[in-house]
């Protein structure tokens, strides 16, 4: 049974370059911003302590379905690409580095103050 999961030696076929990857960058980034600051803004602190986690885990999990979905047909496309993979994976360590780095650093400026809280 031949496999159409690709990325390994098709150069031409599925290019690092293609615009493409810069949409599941783009979009694995937003998903992981997005997640990680509803987290944030939880009532409980399990939630709120485990944001990042929580936001990158929801990105790769939507980066994992849409390759599944191309492998299996769903769209339109030559399979699931393992260049895919990696653009998604590369946007959720963006995202993680840059809230790390925001989150660390508003934690030393706002150790005193109230944040506002959503009740989920």
């Amino acid at each position: 049974m031949e496999t159409l999961f690709h990325g390994g030696g098709g150069e031409d076929e599925d290019p690092w370059l293609a615009p493409d990857k810069l949409y599941h960058v783009i979009l694995c980034f937003s998903i992981s911003l997005l997640f990680s600051n509803l987290a944030s803004l939880s009532r409980y602190f399990f939630l709120r302590r485990h944001s990042i986690w929580i936001g990158s885990a929801f990105s790769l999990a939507a980066g994992a379905a849409k390759e599944a979905a191309d492998q299996f047909g769903i769209f339109p496309s030559a399979g699931a690409s393992a260049r895919d993979a990696v653009a998604d994976a590369i946007g959720v360590v963006i995202a993680a580095l840059i809230l790390f780095l925001w989150k660390s650093r508003r934690s030393r400026s706002e150790s005193s103050q109230n944040r506002p809280i959503l009740p989920i």
